[in-house]
């Protein structure tokens, strides 16, 4: 579980270790949301730890995947929620930032599907993170959203690759969800504009998304297969 420490991630790993998988959370930076992490899903009765690599690092991510395989004896779900956001007009773009941007989301998705692909046992499953900007294509998140763009297209070819193993890879692609990172440097307008979004009129939770991933990585959803959900509350 890479990006696990905080918001949309944290929520997954919880809801993942609720289902009864056993949690690797992963993060960059931030040690002490990651062990925060890991004791709120202790707490709960679940199995958890917390393992630093960078995503777009292949040695790092190498040894992370040995980590998993070494304390709880293979991997059967991977979820790669890790990801940078950059907003800014095209025009206006620092570029070293869109680098940085897809550096993560590109380089780094690619990086973990790639130790997936390789490690996944069958029956299991691979869920990437792309965005509802690819579709909605709201302003100044051109890069965020080109990045995404490429997480969609790995995530289709990557579902074809995987023929006769019985793996399935599939995306979700939230719409605005309530959490810190979203919300940081928004206006009370601006939210109460991205809320009247959807039909639904609300923004997504961090929890509607973990429960969208948790289908996906179940028996439920192991039907679906080489799809991008669009968990959004409707927006087109």
């Amino acid at each position: 579980m890479t990006g696990g420490s905080r918001g949309i991630g944290r929520a997954v790993a919880r809801k993942l270790a609720q289902d009864g998988l056993a949690v690797v959370v992963n993060y960059a930076r931030d040690a002490e949301a990651a062990e925060e992490a890991v004791a709120a899903i202790t707490a709960d009765g679940g199995r958890a730890l917390a393992v630093r690599a960078d995503v777009a690092d292949e040695k790092e991510v190498a040894d992370l995947f040995d980590r998993a395989e070494a304390e709880y004896g293979g991997v059967d779900v991977v979820v790669n929620a890790a990801g940078r956001l950059a907003l800014s007009p095209i025009a206006d773009l620092d570029l070293a930032e869109f680098d940085a941007v897809h550096r993560t989301n590109v380089r780094g998705t690619f990086v973990v599907a790639q130790q997936a692909a390789r490690r996944l046992r069958a029956g299991g499953s691979f869920v990437g993170f792309s965005t509802s900007v690819v579709g909605t294509q709201f302003p100044a998140y051109g890069a965020y959203a080109a990045s995404k763009g490429a997480v969609e297209a790995m995530t289709l070819i990557l579902a074809r690759e995987l023929r006769g193993r019985d793996i399935t890879v599939n995306a979700v692609a939230p719409g605005p969800t309530a959490t810190d990172l979203f919300l940081d440097g928004k206006t009370p307008e601006q939210i109460d504009q991205l809320t009247k979004a959807p039909p639904l009129e609300r923004l997504g939770t961090p929890e509607d998304i973990a429960s969208a991933v948790a289908f996906l990585a179940g028996p439920q959803g192991h039907w679906i297969n080489g799809q991008i959900l669009r968990a959004n509350g409707g927006l087109v």
